[in-house]
């Protein structure tokens, strides 16, 4: 019997619950779900120098920062149920850089680690940027702003792993170019 097999008719079953995140159960399988069925929109942006926008965010289950695309909830806040990811991910951008998109493209919907999370994200690439504020998030997040010149990216990861920085998984979309050339 496959795994398919196995699990596609087993109930689920939500063993603890809390605002944001619920564990769950399928059979013998145990994975983790965002509650309500909340999902992320992320936000690759260039400035027009050529320079990556990277945030730096302290992650309280890793116990030490990260190095991250701009990213957020989509229809998080109270009344916001019925928001749409490109307005999610205009705001973030704001929000977190203080750039503003002329123009947001949706590349698709994402799974971060499907193994035993089925959080999905919506991807999305900023165009024309403009500065419109210092970012930082919003009150509590402490995001630190970072802009990389894409031709240096793999040095400045290197150097803040080096450092004992968490490496967020989407980087290896900006360094896999590289990484796969022969």
């Amino acid at each position: 019997m496959s795994l398919e097999d196995e699990f596609r008719d087993a109930p689920e079953e939500t063993r603890w619950q809390g605002r944001f995140i619920a564990a769950k159960t399928r059979g013998r399988w145990e994975y983790v779900s965002r509650a309500r069925g909340i999902k992320a929109a992320v936000i690759l942006a260039f400035t027009p120098e050529d320079e990556v926008v990277l945030v730096e965010q302290f992650r309280v289950p890793l116990g030490r920062p990260c190095i991250e695309l701009p990213a957020g909830l989509i229809g998080d806040e109270a009344g916001g149920e019925d928001e749409d990811a490109a307005t999610a991910a205009i705001r973030e951008l704001e929000e977190e850089t203080g750039y503003q998109a002329g123009r947001m493209e949706d590349l698709g919907e994402y799974y971060s680690s499907p193994g035993m999370v089925t959080e999905a994200f919506t991807l999305f690439r900023a165009y024309d940027l403009t500065r419109v504020g210092p970012g930082g998030g919003v009150e509590g997040e402490g995001i630190t702003v970072h802009h990389v010149p894409r031709a240096k990216l793999a040095d400045f990861l290197a150097a803040k792993r080096a450092a004992g920085y968490a490496i967020d998984v989407r980087m290896l979309m900006l360094l896999s170019p590289d990484w796969l050339q022969a």
